[in-house]
């Protein structure tokens, strides 16, 4: 209720003159409110008992500050119901058109009534509050004013100080009253001549002339009181008499600007002007005369055609004193010079208090400031000259710097909204309030004098009771305050008291009040009052509008902040809902993407499944199979498979496979000059900054990493968690990460995209991405991997890959021991990738842990960590090993033909008939690069160097790689899938027969001489003869000479491809070259790679061939950087640099022959042949022997089973090593290699050793029924009547696993060689002429890899092909292959996922095949009944065969596969040469036959089960054979 906040914030005048007058709100608003508000005054404080000075306390206020609140209001509703009587009278007297007068439209928009219709009914809702337009107060206003009197009148201080106010209020009404009565016809006359006014004469006002202008009493114009702050008018409103003097309605200018068309709506405009008008006088009251004046600032002329408003209408009830408003800074222009100069001098102001004018001086307040001044008076009022009274119509609108309001002494003075500063308000006085002149007497007309008297009893009969009460009831007070001009009390002297006690007349009353004493007296007393009250109200309003001011900052702050958080909160909203969005169409991209690879997959797979099946049904050996069918479409491919040493020498059958019948041959004029090639090349310069000291960055690269890497064993653990949770993006789904990737195989770059879930690896080549619609169909036959799904379960190792110098690439390595290559946009990709994939390391086979960074590490920090360098010097692993691992960590790999593995040449001789390998001419010098053998091409390429005039490419010496995609695929021409991929890269064209790779002789001799040939080899020459064969006949062409370009040529010491490679091999494993190898590691890996050691050896290439020399990314160009790929592409890529410093020689076999498996080459001669003999107390043959007799294990032994089926466990003691070493004696009997088992031995416990579930009776007991598990813990048996094979505890003797699976007995079983862990094959042969492959799970110690179905496991794989009973079977994990041999026919060699590869077709007596022996090496060694031996290759060519007099029963490989030892009936060992089956040496012969044998895992003892129950331990040492040791010793 306090009356500031019945305000609006003030703001600053140029905010103000854009500001609607309601503040925002229409005018039926602001009436709604006004109304609103007074009635929750009636119920909350009139209707109330409620004592408010708690409030008043609790809220800082004045004492009694409440009350005088609310009788500012109820003036404030008074007043304006007094204007709508006014309103209402004048529209029933006046007969002049009202409607195209604006002064008139004006008037009724402060009284809310129109032409024709009560405006306020309208407005109000139909509840105007007049019930009786003829007397002065309404009921409702009356009994508002005795409430604000009477009803705290105990405080009787403030009921006295309300009650003076009061007084004052209505005797100014009366009084004004009384003279509308006595003189209507003026108000007529005057709204007539108002109307008819020249609209272009200036507006006189009080601060417009230098002399004050009176009226004559005759013109006097009554006026009623209004309580308007702010009215929006285009023009004067019109004089009214008011009784009380000249007034006239004075309007405040505030808000938008009116123009002067006489538009409809600008009724609309002035009520809106109201609302404004009616919020503030809620709590100051006006109370005067309004009175129209145009300030000094109030008009300005800003555009033209718009009409100008006079923005001041002060509001003065009964003396108006008129501020003085400074106008703003900018200029002002009017549109009238005389209005102009007016305004421009500050005046006095004049004030007209009834009929005399006083001239009052006028205070000018500081610049942009508003002062107020506030003089009262008893119908005090301001003159204008009404003749002058005109509308100022300016062509443009007026904008007013400041806005004035005025409050005279008998007003509810309204705020003026000031500017910066607060308006400054003067309180009035009695100094300031002028003399009060006698009212005129009535007319003594005596009809007349009846028809006024009437009225005034209508007008005043209700009011003047409260008056009378008033008096009555504040008497004492009242007459003490209201004293004569002689200090008399007036309501005492006289009838003053009588009159307000007894007399009921009206017409008496207003005498009383209209005598000059008592008007002198009430203006100077009760005006006082009045005037302190208005005061208040404007004070505290000031007060409340500079805290408004400052609350509505703050709100305006915080909203603004909330506004901004807001736009914040939706933006990052909306973000989110973006996101999201892009996320959700990501993942349904995804979605479909993942449902299209798999369709795409399960198509791949359907495909190979019906391939598979149709192999098996019309192979020659399936069901449906002839000989014809076979033979139409016999053609190979070479598999992907690797083996141990990442050879791939396994040939499959090619359903795309042809003999490219259509091919054409280059012709020599397709070849450029090479001058011309260069030529081009060094045109081409990127615009990449080519560092020329790149390979000092490189050496410092990483190697402080090296000892951290196995230092973090632990952190390993916590990094991977932490990738996989914090830093992988984890789409909803299995999808752990997706990222586009490029597939790289041989010719072929496939974009797509990588998906890994938690458990698998796929890749979805793009189909539609226009590189890929470019390649060969095809090439992509032979490209696996585009739809491709990969199981974690089978990732073996992850290896950082390079890819066109960027290490941006990765290299799968799989159980199924393939390979699969990936290039990612950036390092980042690929490290998340490698943290979403298992932690594998790069596999168990390097020394290093599998661990996620060892992945990451650098070529450099894998080769310092590794314990292989160590193990080729210890003579633990072979020359070719080592190579392979180094061409492996420095990021060669099958799948980038451009980064192939490379190997050195070793041989130089290719001329002799034989070649020795003892004699060092025949071996090349490894200290020097290809390029500078021949000395007079080194000093070519020296010259070269030395004399370089390119400023743009750094000098080299060599402008060709020793290993490039083209050199590659020149070697491989003969073999699929090469053949496909040389002619896709050769323009669909073999090469010109002179230049087709077609002897090894005349590639060696080029290799020497042209000087664009520096091309070494690749690990093909040294295992894989195949290479050499045009086995599909391809049309190769004739050479000048007019020789058929076919089969390679082989140097004359090589009768066949299979020996090249043979002796190539033993040449690399040479002692010559085992002694030089580390230099030529040096050159291609080491620290002569590059920089000053590269120059010294003249081993500078190409600067685009070396890693880190350019950076791709930082080319822009998309035309450049394909061209700089493509360049790359065809320079070849030297590997990473390994070492730093010089690589360590290997050490000498000499140093070594006392250390434990090694092969020992210098050794005493006289050793015995045989170590021991064991004789069991069972006489029953031994007919299987199986050494397991690694040290790592539980129990090293050799177990033994007889033919009753009664097993041995015989331990092993590792002594091997100590033999020949200084004071070894045989004597020491625990030095004898082999102990019984003593549970044998002391026959006690020989029931746990016993086997006694009956096999079937028509099966022969042989070493190939049985099996022994890598660590002796378990016995596998066949041949049991049930058609199962059996698992047996070797430590209790009880049967563990019953394994079914086949419809006949089984009749042999097999097992592959152990991996870590102890898993492995075992392959089991029945007399249902079928084989299945199981999985033996060394964790669990069963067949088949789940736990919990031990019962019932599945078979990897069904393998069929065979008419008769399969008696022997061999199986070989590292080669993937199962060769098997039934009763009668050839023996089948199928891979372990089942399919059939082949048969071994063996020469015509060759059809009973009864032992099987494959070794790693790829040799397949099969005897036949009747003595008869052939050596096949795994690839199915027959290498040798012969035929012996002894039945044989038994037979192995040494693991090198390059020795055979056999034992038979006669009980003699024999060892053969296994290529050529050269016999090497005969053992003395035993009183036995040999059943079974089988060597130590050193292969240095050789064990023998005898037909007569006993064991014999013989001393064997391949080494012995080799040709090196036979040379030397």
């Amino acid at each position: 209720m306090d009356s500031g906040r019945l305000h609006s914030p003030g703001k600053s005048l140029t905010e103000l003159e854009n500001i609607e007058a309601t503040q925002g709100m229409s005018t039926e608003t602001a009436v709604t409110f006004l109304n609103r508000l007074m009635a929750m005054v009636d119920v909350l404080v009139f209707s109330s008992s409620l004592n408010f000075s708690e409030i008043e306390a609790e809220k800082n206020m004045s004492s009694g500050g409440l009350m005088r609140q609310c009788l500012r209001l109820v003036c404030c509703v008074a007043v304006r119901n007094c204007l709508e009587c006014r309103q209402r009278q004048r529209d029933r007297t006046t007969k002049i058109s009202l409607t195209s007068t604006k002064p008139q439209e004006s008037l009724q928009s402060l009284t809310g009534s129109g032409a024709g219709k009560a405006g306020v009914e309208s407005i109000a809702g139909n509840l105007s509050p007049i019930k009786d337009p003829d007397r002065l107060l309404q009921d409702v206003d009356i009994n508002r004013l005795r409430a604000v009197v009477f009803r705290d009148v105990d405080d009787s201080k403030q009921a006295q100080f309300l009650a003076l106010a009061v007084v004052y209020f209505i005797s100014v009404l009366m009084v004004s009253k009384y003279r509308d009565i006595l003189e209507p016809q003026r108000e007529i006359s005057r709204s007539g001549s108002q109307i008819s006014r020249n609209i272009r004469q200036e507006i006189n006002s009080p601060t417009s002339t230098e002399n004050p202008v009176t009226f004559p009493e005759g013109n006097k114009e009554k006026e009623i009181l209004t309580p308007i702050e702010d009215i929006q008018v285009e023009s004067s409103i019109p004089h009214t008499d008011s009784g009380i003097g000249e007034e006239q309605i004075t309007g405040v200018m505030n808000g938008s600007d009116l123009e002067t068309a006489t538009v409809p709506d600008t009724m609309n405009e002035l009520l809106s002007s109201l609302s404004s008008e009616v919020k503030k006088s809620q709590e100051s009251l006006a109370e005067s005369p309004i009175e129209v004046l145009k300030p000094s600032s109030s008009v300005t002329s800003v555009s033209q055609g718009k009409g100008m408003n006079v923005k001041e209408i002060l509001k003065s009830l009964v003396a108006a004193p008129m501020e003085r408003a400074e106008s703003g800074p900018e200029p002002v222009s009017y549109p009238d010079p005389t209005v102009k100069r007016e305004a421009q001098t500050v005046l006095p102001m004049q004030f007209h208090s009834f009929d005399r004018s006083v001239v009052v001086p006028v205070k000018k307040p500081p610049p942009g400031s508003l002062a107020v001044n506030t003089v009262g008076g008893i119908g005090t009022t301001s003159s204008l000259v009404t003749g002058n009274t005109t509308n100022v119509i300016s062509p443009a609108t007026a904008t007013p710097k400041s806005m004035i309001n005025t409050t005279g002494a008998a007003e509810a003075a309204s705020t003026s909204s000031s500017s910066s500063s607060s308006s400054f308000v003067n309180g009035a006085t009695s100094k300031n309030l002028p003399a009060v002149q006698t009212v005129a007497p009535m007319p003594e007309d005596s009809a007349e004098n009846m028809s006024i008297t009437a009225k005034l009893e209508r007008a005043l009969e209700k009011v003047a009771p409260l008056l009378r009460e008033i008096f009555v009831d504040f008497a004492p007070f009242l007459s003490r305050t209201l004293l004569g001009s002689h200090g008399q009390e007036l309501l005492i002297e006289g009838t003053g008291l009588v009159c307000m006690k007894s007399s009921t007349s009206v017409v008496e009353l207003v005498m009383l009040l209209c005598s000059q004493e008592w008007q002198n007296s009430i203006q100077k007393n009760a005006g006082l009052a009045f005037i302190e009250l208005i005061n208040e109200g404007r004070l505290l309003c000031h007060a409340m509008k500079d805290h408004i001011v400052r609350v509505a900052n703050e709100a305006e702050f915080i909203l603004n902040r909330q506004r901004a958080e807001d736009v914040h909160k939706h933006a990052e909203f909306e973000s989110q809902c973006a996101q999201y969005t892009a996320d959700r169409r990501e993942e349904e991209k995804m979605c479909d993407h993942l449902i299209s690879a798999a369709k795409h997959r399960d198509h791949v797979t359907a495909n190979q499944l019906k391939q598979k099946i149709l192999n098996i049904l019309t192979n020659k050996h399936g069901a449906w199979g002839t000989i014809s069918q076979s033979q139409q479409n016999d053609f190979w491919r070479l598999d992907y498979w690797e083996d141990d040493l990442r050879r791939r020498r396994r040939f499959i059958r090619n359903a795309f496979g042809s003999v490219h019948p259509e091919v054409l041959l280059k012709s020599a004029e397709d070849y450029g000059a090479e001058e011309d090639v260069i030529k081009s090349k060094k045109t081409f310069r990127t615009q990449a900054i080519v560092n020329q000291n790149a390979e000092t960055e490189l050496m410092l690269e990483g190697d402080d990493d090296t000892v951290s890497l196995l230092q973090e064993k632990e952190i390993d653990n916590l990094a991977g968690n932490h990738h996989e949770e914090d830093e992988l993006p984890c789409l909803a789904g299995p999808v752990v990460l997706s990222t586009p990737a490029q597939l790289i195989a041989p010719v072929v770059v496939a974009k797509g995209t990588l998906s890994i879930t938690t458990t698998e690896i796929y890749f979805e080549v793009e189909e539609d991405d226009q590189g890929f619609k470019k390649i060969d169909p095809k090439v992509l036959a032979y490209t696996e991997g585009l739809h491709g799904k990969w199981m974690f379960s089978e990732i073996r190792a992850v290896f950082s890959r390079h890819y066109l110098l960027q290490s941006t690439a990765l290299e799968v390595f799989m159980a199924n021991r393939t390979s699969v290559m990936f290039n990612f946009p950036d390092q980042a990709t690929v490290k998340k990738v490698v943290y979403s994939l298992p932690r594998v390391g790069v596999g168990t086979s390097y020394g290093l842990p599998q661990a996620r960074r060892i992945s990451l590490a650098s070529p450099r920090q894998l080769f310092k960590s590794s314990n292989m360098t160590q193990r080729w010097q210890r003579r633990e692993i072979s020359n070719f090993e080592y190579l392979m691992f180094l061409n492996t960590v420095a990021g060669r790999t099958y799948n980038d033909l451009n980064q192939y593995p490379v190997f050195p040449w070793v041989i130089t001789n290719y001329e002799s008939e034989e070649l020795d390998l003892t004699l060092p001419g025949n071996f090349r010098d490894l200290s020097k690069p290809i390029g500078s053998l021949n000395p007079k091409r080194a000093v070519f390429y020296a010259e070269r160097y030395e004399t370089w005039e390119d400023d743009q490419i750094p000098p080299y010496h060599y402008n060709t790689h020793y290993s490039t995609a083209t050199s590659t695929l020149s070697w491989l021409v003969r073999i699929e899938p090469f053949t496909t991929f040389f002619l896709n890269a050769n323009e669909g064209k073999f090469d010109y027969p002179e230049r087709t790779f077609s002897s090894i002789t005349k590639s060696w001799r080029n290799c020497q001489r042209d000087t664009s040939d520096v091309k070494e080899l690749i690990p093909e020459f040294y295992y894989l003869p195949e290479m050499f064969v045009n086995s599909n006949n391809y049309n190769l062409g004739i050479r000048e000479d007019g020789t058929v370009v076919s089969d390679v040529e082989l140097p004359i010491w090589a009768k066949k491809p299979e020996d090249f490679v043979r002796i190539n091999r033993m040449a690399l494993e040479s002692e010559f070259v085992s002694c030089q190898l580390h230099q030529w590691i040096d050159l291609i890996f080491g620290y002569k790679q590059r920089g000053p050691e590269a120059v010294r050896a003249l081993n500078v290439f190409h600067y685009l061939t070396y890693e880190g020399s350019v950076n791709l990314d930082s080319i822009t160009d998309s035309g450049l950087r394909e061209a700089m790929e493509a360049h790359i592409q065809n320079l070849g890529q030297m590997p990473s640099q390994l070492l730093i410093e010089p690589h360590p020689p290997r050490s000498s076999a000499m140093h070594l022959c006392f250390l434990p498996q090694s092969p020992l080459m210098f050794k005493d001669q006289m050793q015995q042949d045989v170590i021991m003999v064991l004789k069991f107390p069972s006489n029953s043959p031994v007919t299987h022997v199986a050494a397991n007799t690694l040290p790592h294990l539980s129990t090293p032994a050799v177990v033994t089973v007889t033919c009753s089926r009664l097993f041995a466990v015989n331990r092993w003691h590792n002594t091997v090593g100590l033999r020949g070493a200084p004071g070894y004696s045989l004597e020491q009997a625990h030095h004898l290699p082999i102990e019984m088992d003593p549970l044998i031995a002391n026959n006690a416990g020989v029931n746990k050793r016993q086997i006694t579930d009956l096999v079937d009776q028509s099966i022969q007991i042989n070493a190939h029924c049985f099996v022994v598990t890598a660590d002796n813990r378990y016995i596998l048996v066949c041949g049991f009547w049930d058609k199962s094979f059996r698992v047996y505890s070797t430590e209790t003797g009880k049967l563990t696993q019953i394994v079914f699976g086949h419809w006949d007995v089984v009749t042999c079983l097999a097992r592959s060689e152990s991996y870590i862990g102890g898993d492995c094959y075992i392959v089991s042969g029945s007399r249902d002429a079928t084989l299945l492959l199981w999985y033996w799970s060394g964790r669990h110690h069963i067949i088949g890899d789940n736990p919990n179905n031990s019962d019932y496991p599945a078979p990897r794989a069904v393998l069929t092909g065979h008419d008769h009973e399969v008696v022997s079977v061999s199986v070989c994990a590292e080669l993937g292959l199962v060769i098997s041999g039934a009763k009668e026919g050839p023996c089948l060699v199928h891979t372990i996922t089942g399919d059939l590869l082949r048969a071994l077709e063996g020469p015509e007596n060759c059809v009973y095949p009864r032992l099987i022996s494959v070794s790693s090496e790829g040799h397949c060694i099969i005897y036949y009944e009747r003595g008869r031996f052939c050596n096949f290759s795994i690839n199915g060519k027959l290498l040798g065969q012969m035929e012996t007099n002894d039945s044989t029963r038994a037979l192995l490989l040494s693991s090198d596969g390059q020795n055979l030892v056999t034992g038979g009936d006669n009980g003699v060992v024999e060892v053969w040469q296994a290529c050529d089956f050269k016999q090497l040496y005969i053992y003395p012969g035993c009183d036995a036959g040999i059943r079974a044998m089988d060597l130590s895992h050193d292969q240095r003892t050789l064990i023998t089960g005898m037909a007569s129950g006993s064991i014999v331990a013989f001393n064997i040492d391949f080494n012995r054979w080799h040709y090196e040791h036979q040379n030397r010793y």
